[in-house]
Order: structure tokens, then sequence, then C-alpha cells
């Protein structure tokens, strides 16, 4: 593919998409930047490492090494918010969550250079995308996108209080089939987590716009509080407690459940086409 995009292509009905896992920036973008740090601190942190199973399984990933700060690969391209009303960040974002401008004054993209970036790094994920599934439907009839992501806990300008650990978006029930959700909900059952479905986060750009069940694509979003795998500071965030070191100790019991989740995403894409209500 190309030194930033990476595809593998598995032979099972399942894609797992990482949109928000890179953090490469050109250096002719990076010297534009208020702070290299700033723009890595709404890194999905370490996500790909936790679905070490999908590779195992021998389902499709996709991702991209390139920070979102960048381009957003998970907006949409024409500029509309998917939270109207909502605090939330472009496709080319000039602020961090907690609202610090990216840029030096004078310095943010413009329309021509939204474009380049568009051209250079968010279509070719989607056209990956796009082509995997057509691939993929093509062999089974029925797939899954599964579009893994986290964020901190807390993030007051963009929610109230502690995020439950598992943040379930489907479109509101319009990126997949019900069977489906059930099943992921009753999956991500456990007593040292918590759970919610369409709650804050109903699903990004690609959830709305892959998930179509009457086509056979079923989508989904899975945002992640990243205390269900890291140790998140309780005091302000700064380049030196943030972001902390993976451990793998912490994330065992929440890597079990999402290989099973990817488990029951599967099971999913493989049943009888009755058992899809």
């Amino acid at each position: 593919m190309t030194d930033w995009l990476e595809l593998r292509r598995g032979d099972l009905p399942l894609i797992v998409s990482f949109p928000h896992t890179g953090t490469e920036i050109p250096p002719d973008i990076e010297e534009r930047l208020v702070s290299a740090w700033f723009a890595r601190k709404d890194t999905d942190w370490w996500v790909d490492r936790l679905y070490d199973t999908a590779r195992e399984l021998g389902a499709s990933t996709v991702r991209t090494s390139v920070s979102r700060t960048v381009i957003d690969v998970n907006r949409d391209p024409a500029g509309g918010s998917l939270y109207p009303g909502q605090a939330t960040t472009e496709l080319c974002p000039l602020t961090t969550f907690d609202g610090e401008p990216l840029y030096l004054a004078g310095r943010e993209p413009d329309a021509v250079e939204v474009a380049r970036r568009r051209a250079t790094f968010f279509e070719p994920y989607h056209k990956s995308l796009t082509e995997e599934i057509s691939r993929l439907c093509a062999q089974h009839g029925r797939v899954v996108l599964y579009d893994a992501h986290s964020i901190r806990s807390r993030v007051p300008r963009l929610f109230d209080g502690a995020l439950p650990n598992f943040n379930i978006g489907t479109h509101g029930g319009r990126a997949c089939a019900p069977s489906l959700i059930r099943s992921i909900e009753r999956t991500c059952r456990h007593p040292d987590f918590t759970q919610v479905t369409d709650g804050r986060f109903k699903g990004g750009w690609i959830t709305r716009r892959y998930g179509v069940p009457s086509r056979g694509v079923h989508a989904l979003q899975m945002e992640l509080a990243c205390r269900g795998y890291l140790a998140e500071p309780t005091e302000p965030l700064t380049p030196h407690n943030w972001p902390p070191a993976f451990d793998s100790t912490r994330a065992a019991a929440l890597r079990g459940v999402l290989a099973n989740v990817l488990r029951a995403c599967l099971d999913f894409a493989r049943s009888p086409p009755g058992e899809l209500r």
C-alpha cells in the first residue's frame, strides 16, 4: 500500500478499522503546530495492541499511521458535524479535545490545504475500506465492519462525568442489525466494566457511511474509556504523564472481552439470514 497505510487482508467476514492510532505528522505540518504533544494528545493510544486477536482470528485490518491532527479519516469529508450542537473536532482539527489551539496563529490549514490532505490521506484510507468490504461481501454475502477507538474517561468539553468503559455506537441502530447489537451488549457484560449503546458516541463517519444492513454491511464503533487498560492520571495531563506506557497486565481483562466481541461479530456474520433480526 503506502508507508503510512497498513492493510492486512483476511478471508473472514470481519474488518477492523483503526483510524486514530497513528502518531506520524509530516515535518511541513509539524512546524506549524503549537506543540507536537498537543498534536498527539488525542491519539487512540495502543488500541491496535488491544485487538491482537483480530490478526489471530484472520480478520482484515485497516490502519493509518498518520495522526488524526493531520486529517481525521472518521469525519464527514464535506465538513458536516457528526454531533450538531455538541463540541467536536473537524476533518482537519484546529483544537484538541480540551479546546487548546493546535496551530500557531495564522498557520492553520486553509481550504486548499485541507483538500490536499483529503486527497493524500483520507481518500486512500476509504478506498482501502471500500475495496475490502466489496471483496469480502462478494465472498460471504455479509460483513461486519468494526471501528476501534478509545478516549480519555473524562473530557469535560465533550461530555459530563466519566464515560462508560464500553461505548457501542450503531448510529441509532441504523448501521447494523439489532441481533448484532444485542450480541455485543451481552458480550461486554463484565463485573469490572460498564457499557452504553448510542450514548455520547453513536458512531463516526466510518460507521455511518458504511453501515448499510440491507446491502450486507453491518458497521459499529467501539469507543473505549482509557481507564479500562491504562492508568489514567488524576492530575492535569502533561508530556510527562500522558500517554502512560502500555500495561499488558492491566489491559488483560479488557483484551479478553474485546477478543470475545470480535468472535461475536464473526458468529453474527456467519449466521443464517433468518437469525439477523
